[in-house]
């Protein structure tokens, strides 16, 4: 999608909730896509953490965002449903919800891996990805053209040696996005849709790789027309697919 032109005001008028929104490819996706007038609703564990962006789109002139501190660790199904009530009290719509919040503590053997990291990295990177897509159907089922996507990894389709539970959680999603995309396919305006971004400079990928110079890495801006193109009315009828 690097040769994706869209149009200046390609998602005005939408409200698009983006997770990992603080830093790496989530705070990219939410940079350009309020650039193309979406209303952005920032997510991430804490809310100092999304302050910065929060300031720098206010200052740039997009349309005022909002944020919504969750900490997918643990929250829980009651409290995602209070948070989507509360945009559909504030904002009245939800139009896109793209995934890019990702947790992988370490690499390691399945015979060393740690069961309590294990649970943690399938709650954060699975689980809880299954919940807010849970909670925000009804928002998104409303809309005339709704799309979820989600940030997936080339592990998830063929398992990597010492990646553990966040392979298997990538393989969860992979499972989870086609069932959804079958699921709403012929019964309503949502659009389910996955993105490889590739390897792209992190600051989980620097976590994982230390002896990586990044410098040599493209930045996380350098994915986002993928995003774009499945989040606006150009991919119309477009669901169930992997970019």
């Amino acid at each position: 999608m690097e040769n994706y032109q869209p149009a200046p005001d390609l998602l005005a008028g939408r409200v698009i909730l983006v997770t990992g929104a603080a830093e790496g490819i989530g705070r990219a996706v939410a940079a350009v896509c309020a650039r193309y007038d979406a209303t952005l609703i920032l997510s991430d564990r804490e809310q100092r953490d999304l302050e910065p962006l929060y300031d720098e789109l206010e200052a740039g002139g997009a349309p005022q965002p909002a944020i919504l501190p969750l900490d997918l660790e643990r929250v829980d199904d009651q409290d995602l449903q209070g948070a989507v009530d509360l945009i559909g009290r504030e904002l009245g719509r939800l139009d896109g919800l793209v995934h890019c919040a990702a947790f992988a503590p370490f690499l390691s053997r399945i015979d060393d891996y740690d069961a309590t990291a294990w649970e943690r990295v399938l709650r954060i990177n699975l689980t809880a990805p299954f919940l807010l897509t849970q909670a925000c159907l009804p928002l998104l089922r409303a809309a005339d053209d709704a799309s979820v996507i989600f940030t997936f990894d080339r592990i998830g389709r063929r398992g990597t040696a010492y990646w553990g539970a966040y392979c298997a959680a990538q393989f969860g999603i992979g499972g989870l996005l086609q069932t959804l995309a079958e699921e709403t396919r012929d019964s309503s305006n949502i659009r389910v849709n996955g993105i490889d971004p590739g390897i792209v400079r992190t600051r989980l990928r620097a976590q994982l790789y230390p002896g990586e110079d990044p410098t040599r890495l493209p930045g996380a801006e350098t994915v986002t027309g993928g995003y774009l193109y499945l989040l606006g009315p150009d991919a119309l009828g477009v669901t169930g697919r992997h970019l």
